[in-house]
């Protein structure tokens, strides 16, 4: 099946469902004191979803291979890993949400077309939704052996890799070391160098780690891992790329969010450095690098992912 007649709407309602079924069950509905409530707001019935899907692509393309894991025993185990993986990246990126949104960050009211989180349950509890959110995430990677579904219970390898790989990518060296550069980077002029390297560490690092985290849930040679990892990395920055586009073309209502607030606030980003012309140009590069990537990898299962970056550079919100 080619890209043009891989129905992505259709592959994309499937794996949601999974992933929206899981989260429910996985997000406790017993927290106390009105945590569970702000943690399921933060999380459930919103969302582009789009890293999970990452992680299902990736999934798919390396368990394709006629030597993968996929057909042995352990498929239905190397299945549920890449389930549990799906689901910790979104509420990695859910508890980054609730935390940047605060007064103290990005100081913003809107999300998903609903009030964010403190403006909805106050201050200290999106605080605390925010850090039991990030527990959370690595609590669903490392499932206990005798758990109901044990059987499925990923290989502790296993485990720690994909641990490791979303650690890293949601730390100093990823996305909360982004988000430092952002916050000191109001009102002073960057580079195209160094806002680069703002959005590959603060949206792309974890965009990259979904794919390589559905990538570990497999086997795959060097080669194609590789041609993964320039995928991942392409898509990463096409995401901030056309975020930034979206914040001056489209309107809250479209967006969820407020529109027009990276300006407001005194921003650097690539419109207000390259210009609209240019950054829609760049978006289309970086999908074109995204492709050319998934050719060289020699996976033939990549129509997922392959649609996945259209949608990414020719999303309107």
């Amino acid at each position: 099946m080619d890209t043009a007649t891989f129905d992505l709407s259709r592959w994309s309602r499937h794996h949601l469902q999974q992933v929206e079924v899981a989260l429910s069950r996985w997000i406790p509905l017993s927290a106390p004191a009105g945590l569970a409530d702000s943690m399921r707001y933060a999380v459930l019935d919103g969302g582009k979803r789009l890293r999970p899907l990452l992680v299902m692509g990736a999934r798919e393309a390396v368990a394709a291979l006629p030597d993968s894991p996929s057909a042995r025993p352990d498929a239905e185990v190397l299945d549920e890993a890449a389930l549990r993986a799906a689901c910790a990246v979104e509420l990695i990126h859910a508890y980054s949400l609730v935390h940047d949104d605060m007064p103290c960050m990005d100081n913003d009211v809107l999300r998903r077309g609903k009030p964010t989180v403190h403006v909805q349950f106050g201050e200290a509890q999106a605080l605390l939704a925010g850090d039991t959110l990030q527990a959370l995430a690595f609590e669903i990677l490392t499932p206990l052996a005798e758990a109901p579904d044990a059987l499925k219970v990923p290989p502790l390898a296993l485990q720690a890799r994909l641990c490791q790989l979303l650690a890293r990518a949601s730390g100093h060296a990823g996305m909360a070391g982004g988000q430092a550069i952002d916050l000191a980077s109001v009102g002073k002029p960057l580079s195209e160098t160094e806002l680069r390297h703002m959005h590959r560490l603060k949206t792309g690092a974890l965009l990259q780690a979904s794919v390589r985290m559905g990538a570990a849930c497999g086997a795959a040679s060097p080669t194609a891992l590789a041609a993964l990892d320039r995928y991942g990395e392409a898509i990463g920055l096409a995401f901030q790329v056309v975020d930034d586009v979206l914040d001056v073309t489209a309107d809250s209502a479209t967006l969820g969010k407020t529109a027009g607030k990276d300006a407001a606030d005194d921003k650097p980003t690539y419109v207000s450095l390259m210009g609209l012309d240019r950054s829609r140009e760049l978006a289309s590069s970086l999908l074109d690098q995204a492709l050319s990537a998934l050719d060289d990898s020699g996976l033939t299962q990549t129509q997922p992912l392959r649609a996945l970056a259209h949608m990414v550079v020719d999303r309107s919100h």
